[in-house]
């Protein structure tokens, strides 16, 4: 989507603090951390929430669970993290591309 800041990033027109990327996903970290950690993981094809998830995007989004491990311990927080998707306007999604936010580091608040 031309509009859709995070299809900017996946595009290289918007900068960002890449830490990880492969063939489906890219992961930065947030420009407003909420935590000493707080990356964004994001899928490189267009999907705006959860809510448009449909079996064709199976693969990508258990592969971008299938890599939270991994990436938190990249990240020094593998023994404790937090993921959080937010999911429409209500719901807290500021972005409207699919995102986990993985945050860690410290102590959490709790909710």
């Amino acid at each position: 989507m031309s509009d859709c800041l995070f299809c900017k990033i996946v595009a290289g027109d918007v900068p960002s603090d890449k830490v990880y990327e492969d063939e489906k996903i890219l992961v930065f970290r947030d420009i407003a951390p909420k935590a000493e950690v707080h990356l964004l993981l994001i899928p490189k094809e267009h999907i705006e929430s959860l809510n448009e998830l449909s079996a064709l995007e199976d693969s990508v989004v258990l592969h971008m669970m299938q890599q939270l491990p991994l990436l938190a311990a990249m990240a020094g927080i593998g023994d404790g993290y937090r993921t959080i998707i937010n999911t429409g306007q209500r719901g807290g999604q500021v972005v409207f591309h699919l995102h986990i936010h993985l945050m860690g580091g410290g102590k959490l608040p709790g909710f």
